[in-house]
């Protein structure tokens, strides 16, 4: 498995911000997104916040087993988003790693859905720093499909 640490990054967030980890898969140029019960119609990449004392690695890695079933084989810094959380309303730091899967995704039972989009479906609502920051980075290197 290979990543890059992002020093300082989610070191010591604010308490009124967020700091998450989020995974950027993609399978036949689609994304996959997720949305959670306490939000069912807006999508988000999956991952989440770290636990204290918990780097982003390591958060991202149990957010992906607990969430999807599956650990990343492969893994790199893709970008930070600096953005609102679209749910609390808040600051938040997003570090955004591109990563690769063996396995099919297994949602877990605090997901209410899980999509592969292009992000231009007409019928999905993707959280702000996605659809505003992560997607046009996709975009932008055609790995997202027309």
């Amino acid at each position: 498995m290979t990543h890059e640490s992002v020093p300082g990054v989610g070191d010591s967030a604010p308490a009124s911000s967020l700091t998450v980890a989020a995974a950027v898969i993609i399978d036949a140029g689609r994304l996959l997104v997720v949305s959670k019960k306490a939000a069912p119609d807006v999508y988000y990449l999956p991952g989440g916040k770290p636990d204290p004392g918990e780097t982003l690695e390591a958060a991202l890695l149990r957010e992906l087993r607990e969430e999807l079933g599956l650990v990343p084989v492969d893994w790199r810094l893709l970008q930070v988003v600096e953005a609102v959380a679209a749910l609390e309303g808040v600051p938040m730091s997003m570090t955004v790693y591109e990563t690769t899967i063996a396995g099919v995704p297994r949602p877990a039972a605090e997901l209410a859905s899980m999509r592969w989009v292009t992000g231009r479906e007409a019928d999905l609502t993707l959280a702000p720093a996605v659809r505003d920051h992560v997607v046009p980075l996709l975009r932008s290197r055609s790995a997202l499909a027309a």
